[in-house]
């Protein structure tokens, strides 16, 4: 199955051709087209002429537009939930999860859509003000560069092109090159959908010819990424004076508080820890538990871990599969033995059955093993115990990341001192940090990276404020 770049409403080919391979089997499932900068230079260029019609269009026509493409995902939801899974390795149930997710997120563009407005400014508060009328807008950058990563390849891709068509921009979008084909799908649903030709754009190669030039071009006038904190960095340094909105790496906690319903705590820990195999931003990576639960906590954790049932991510039963490549497989494999060799004892897991490595739990992790100080992304957790809530936020602190935690607590003050104290971008109380819907404001702090995702949030990333004064 060859595919093409979709580059101002049409599909095009190009020179190179590379395969792409399932996660789970290893065999090829597509021959994946590979942009040339001539290639990637059509796609800025056509995104620039679409800016011109999609500053124009009334805001009512983006947001049906956004709203068919909607429509039309949830028509073919069953076809998009197996794309997912098989280029992506996703467990089809977590699959169908995230095309719900990217349906919502398109339905809450569209309302965005119409709700994308300023302020009237009391100029008179100032002296010298008088006899004016002031007012602010919010315009359209222009165009947007969109760097998605394999992980969630259609609600990712969704956060990004959704609000920057609702806000009247357009788009060149760059997806991961394990999940291209999910793009692709997208791009078909826009053009049934209507989207002017232009307006999105899927141009699929590597990160140092797309990426590269969506970053350095000065016509494209802000770049989204979502991926390694180097990466983000590396884009920070290099866009010059255009936005840049980097959603980076995590290594999020949870806290686990004396008093609490370990029947409700434990599913939902596990949940967050081995979702799609850890390979979520948010994906639980540390939990500290209070000493006076860490024996029992443990020992009902591992239980319910043994219990997940890995396979085909084309089978029903199946909670986990093959991480996205066997490299990252290794790597995790290596990080595993590095705790080991550090004191850590593997309480479950730690093996490969296949090409999936199994749900693995560490106890006794030190903080400077880079199972505890780096972000993972794959099937591991550790539990630590911890003398109180205090000094689990001093540990969740201790890290270079910050995107969510969590912390489960029945005394209130407690609770309102950890959201106050803990260093992320969003604490939740009673919950996992895995927790996100569509329209919440998304993103975090220190090496979890700037700006904000959620519909709403997003636009404010992709439109600029413009003040207008009248004088009478």
């Amino acid at each position: 199955m060859n595919k093409a770049c979709f580059i101002g409403g049409r599909w095009v080919s190009t020179a190179e051709y590379v395969p792409l391979y399932s996660p789970y089997s290893g065999q090829e499932i597509a021959q994946i087209p590979q942009a040339d900068p001539h290639t990637v230079q059509k796609a800025i260029a056509a995104a620039c002429e679409a800016a011109k019609l999609m500053r124009r269009l009334p805001a009512y026509q983006r947001a049906s537009l956004l709203e068919r493409i909607s429509i039309l995902l949830n028509d073919r939801l069953e076809e998009a939930a197996r794309l997912i899974a098989i280029e992506a390795g996703k467990p089809i149930k977590t699959a169908r999860g995230e095309v719900i997710r990217t349906i919502q997120t398109y339905k809450f563009a569209a309302e965005e859509a119409k709700r994308l407005h300023g302020e009237t400014v009391p100029l008179d508060a100032a002296i010298g003000g008088e006899g004016r009328i002031a007012y602010t807008v919010r315009e359209p950058l222009g165009v947007i560069g969109a760097i998605t990563p394999f992980h969630f390849p259609m609600n990712l891709v969704a956060h990004k092109v959704g609000p920057a068509l609702a806000a009247g921009n357009s788009v060149v979008l760059k997806p991961a090159s394990q999940t291209p084909l999910s793009a692709f799908f997208l791009a078909e649903l826009a053009e049934q959908a209507g989207v002017p030709a232009g307006a999105l754009n899927v141009v699929t190669g590597s990160g140092a010819i797309v990426g590269d030039q969506l970053v350095t071009d000065p016509r494209v006038r802000a770049v989204t990424f979502t991926g390694s904190p180097d990466v983000g960095i590396a884009i920070r340094n290099r866009a010059g004076l255009k936005r840049v909105a980097l959603e980076l790496g995590s290594n999020s906690a949870v806290i686990v508080d004396r008093d609490v319903q370990l029947e409700e705590v434990i599913p939902r820990c596990i949940f967050g820890a081995f979702a799609y195999s850890g390979q979520v931003c948010i994906s639980i990576q540390r939990i500290y538990v209070v000493q006076e639960l860490y024996n029992e906590f443990v020992r009902r954790f591992v239980a319910e871990t043994l219990a997940l049932r890995g396979g085909d991510s084309l089978s029903e039963e199946a909670d986990y599969s093959a991480m996205i490549h066997p490299v990252e497989t290794k790597r995790v494999l290596q990080w595993i033995e590095e705790a080991r060799q550090l004191g850590a004892r593997v309480e479950c897991g730690g093996q490969v059955t296949g090409r999936m490595l199994q749900p693995t739990v560490l106890t006794g992790v030190p903080a400077r093993a880079n199972i505890s100080s780096q972000e993972v992304f794959g099937p591991v957790v550790l539990i630590n115990p911890i003398e109180s809530v205090s000094h689990g936020i001093e540990l969740v602190n201790d890290s270079r990341y910050g995107l969510q935690a969590g912390v489960y607590t029945n005394h209130l003050s407690m609770a309102l001192r950890a959201a106050d104290e803990l260093q992320v971008g969003g604490v939740l109380i009673n919950d996992i940090p895995t927790f996100r819907v569509d329209h919440m404001p998304y993103g975090g702090v220190k090496e979890s990276g700037m700006g904000r995702e959620g519909v709403k949030y997003a636009m404010e990333e992709m439109t600029e404020l413009k003040l207008v004064i009248v004088k009478r």
